[in-house]
């Protein structure tokens, strides 16, 4: 710097200003700077949540807690553990010791209907050592449960032939009519087949196998032309099942990939299974599966054809043409909260501890109420629900001015927000559940069916299988033995009215008498 004391005026001023230039110039640098250090940062938290959200993917469980599946698998290994080491203990203890006695669990008996067999334990002699007989006073039973393999029986059907020598004529019962007519298959066995199948989700070689074990050798190719037969003779009713769900007012709707074996080149594509039921809390429950090759919103209209009534669904893209024909659409506020749940998880983020506990307050009313009438239940949500999803509406605009555009709290929060209507559209009628949790619960025997038979052989097979699998999860949605069902559903159909095919409709089933 030069010395200021010796500078003019005019020399002053100009040094000022070329000062004042290089402080002006540092600033833009500086605000450059900082920009690209936010821009730095934004990205980096981007990443950090992609990368723990991926590790929680491949490393952990899936959903914001263990699924009931899992717990239960969990309860198992931990019961038997306790149960062993228990063992252990005992075989440890000194047998001098005088151990308190042990309290014995009150066993549930045995049902009366189980076949007995008595095996008896009587002394090698009665006779007493001292030359006396023995006298019987009494005896103890205790019982234990058994297990055998499944076993086959054979029928015998025997039609006895009646002639009249006069008129030389042949009078002969005719055999009842059965879904394969000179088949070697019962109802019963049909009815196991298709339960093991797609209930047991067994493919059919593992069937063969099995009953070959037991004696009976039946090819994986015999077994995959009676469940063909049984899938064309179940299609009315299946369909008789959709149309009873198009005239229920609120449905829940959710797709889910599956793998589909492409013709020719042994190759698989993305298929598509839909699946649509009404609510938990309807009194005639019921389920259908829709297969179809791809997720276009086409194949939604295919099933819901004309209907209007209000939808329970995801933001999937597909619903939407829905939407414009006189569907109403309800929102999941389980994908709601679950943007935040995967945030927090992530990035333990305080922001998002706040929305999971405001939208908790919110299930805990509904787990309140969920016995309820309907119209009780709107009260409450009127009462409860709504100054809460207020002030959480309140809450997330605020927060979404003060977060950084693009992060993944930003997402989160616009998520809840673009889809606020339809999320709070269950407040104003007792009739709509808070999410759709109800229809992911459906989707799960898929889910684990596919583990097993890997992928659906053709449109036709998946269809198939759709149909199969709605009966049976409508029949245990209803709370039906699912082979109890099928085997009389089997049974009647060959000579059961196409006019009164509702009447075989899980929630209208009643067994029949023979």
């Amino acid at each position: 710097m030069p010395n200021l004391h010796q500078l003019s005026a005019d020399q002053l001023r100009t040094l000022a200003a070329q000062l004042l230039v290089q402080v002006e110039e540092k600033d833009q640098r500086i605000a450059a700077n900082a920009k690209a250090i936010q821009q730095k940062e934004l990205k980096i938290d981007q990443l950090t949540y992609e990368l723990a959200y991926l590790r929680r993917l491949k490393f952990s469980h899936k959903s914001e807690q263990i699924s009931a599946l899992q717990m239960t698998l969990l309860d198992e290994v931990t019961d038997a553990d306790i149960a062993a080491i228990e063992s252990e203990l005992e075989s440890l203890k000194d047998k001098t010791d005088t151990a308190q006695p042990k309290k014995k669990p009150k066993r549930q008996p045995l049902p009366e209907n189980l076949p007995r067999l008595e095996i008896r334990h009587d002394p090698e002699s009665t006779t007493c050592s001292c030359g006396c007989q023995l006298r019987h006073i009494g005896e103890d039973v205790s019982e234990k449960l058994d297990y055998l393999p499944g076993s086959s029986q054979v029928e015998r059907h025997i039609r006895s032939k009646w002639a009249c020598d006069a008129c030389e004529t042949l009078v002969q019962k005719p055999m009842p009519p059965q879904i394969i007519d000179k088949g070697l298959p019962t109802s019963g066995l049909l009815a196991h087949l298709l339960i093991a199948k797609y209930a047991d989700h067994l493919p059919l070689y593992r069937q063969a196998q099995i009953f070959e074990r037991a004696g009976v050798k039946l090819p994986s190719s015999t077994l995959a032309e009676w469940v063909g037969v049984c899938g064309v003779q179940l299609e009315p009713v299946a369909q008789a099942l959709k149309d009873f769900l198009l005239t229920q007012p609120v449905l829940h709707a959710d797709e889910t990939p599956v793998p589909m074996l492409k013709p020719g080149n042994k190759k698989t594509h993305k298929a598509y299974l839909w699946a649509y039921t009404n609510p938990a809390n309807a009194q005639h429950k019921a389920v259908y599966y829709h297969f179809s090759e791809g997720r276009n919103g086409k194949f939604a209209r295919e099933v819901l054809q004309d209907w209007k009534g209000l939808l329970v669904c995801d933001d999937y893209s597909g619903y939407k043409a829905s939407f414009k024909q006189g569907v109403s659409e309800v929102g999941c506020m389980a994908h709601a909260r679950r943007k935040f749940v995967e945030l927090h998880e992530s990035g333990k983020s305080t922001i998002a501890i706040q929305a999971i506990e405001l939208m908790g307050q919110l299930y805990a009313i509904e787990k309140d109420s969920q016995s309820l009438p309907p119209d009780e239940r709107q009260e409450i949500r009127k009462q409860k629900s709504k100054p809460i999803m207020d002030l959480l509406l309140k809450w997330l605009q605020v927060h979404r001015e003060k977060v950084p555009k693009g992060g993944a709290t930003e997402k989160a929060i616009h998520y809840s927000l673009k889809r606020w209507d339809a999320l709070s559209r269950y407040l104003g009628d007792g009739r709509l559940p808070i999410d759709n949790n109800w229809v992911e619960n459906q989707i799960r025997p898929w889910a684990l069916g596919r583990k097993n038979w890997l992928f659906a052989g053709s449109l036709r097979s998946g269809q198939r299988a759709a149909n199969i699998m709605s009966l049976i999860q409508s029949a245990k949605n209803n709370g039906l033995d699912p082979y109890a069902y099928l085997k009389d559903v089997l049974e009647r159909l060959p000579t059961h009215k196409a006019s009164q095919i509702d009447q075989l409709l899980p929630h209208n089933w009643q067994p029949s008498n023979r």
